[in-house]
């Protein structure tokens, strides 16, 4: 069973910066692969950034935000983050980390609101 506890999410101007943190425990995280979701009222969960396990991890993001989103893992730390640059009041959503194991186990967090407006 992993547990991830996310951090990091608030109130921000259009163009500014935040960084998610998400960390995990009770699994292996070196074999999960790690990714960010965000979802907003009445719409879908949205996959926004994955990164594979390793520590060359495979990032891919979504086509909104690419070069302006990042994402990492720590294996010491056991952690995976979410650099968010030039945010965009599209971007407010609440965040959601998310784990999946090689068996094809599902984890989530709990979420983090972002919130992008002037």
């Amino acid at each position: 069973q992993v547990h991830l506890v996310e951090s990091g999410g608030g109130l921000v101007q259009p163009g500014g910066s935040l960084r998610l943190s998400c960390v995990a425990s009770g699994g292996e995280f070196s074999l999960l692969v790690m990714g960010w979701y965000r979802q907003t009222p009445g719409k879908e969960r949205e996959l926004v950034a994955t990164i594979t396990p390793g520590g060359g991890g495979r990032t891919d993001y979504i086509d909104s935000v690419k070069g302006r989103f990042s994402i990492s893992r720590d294996h010491f730390e056991k952690a995976a983050y979410l650099e968010m640059v030039s945010l965009e009041p599209e971007d407010t959503a609440v965040y959601y980390c998310h784990a999946k194991s090689f068996r094809g186990e599902e984890y989530w967090g709990q979420g983090t609101e972002v919130t992008v407006s002037s």
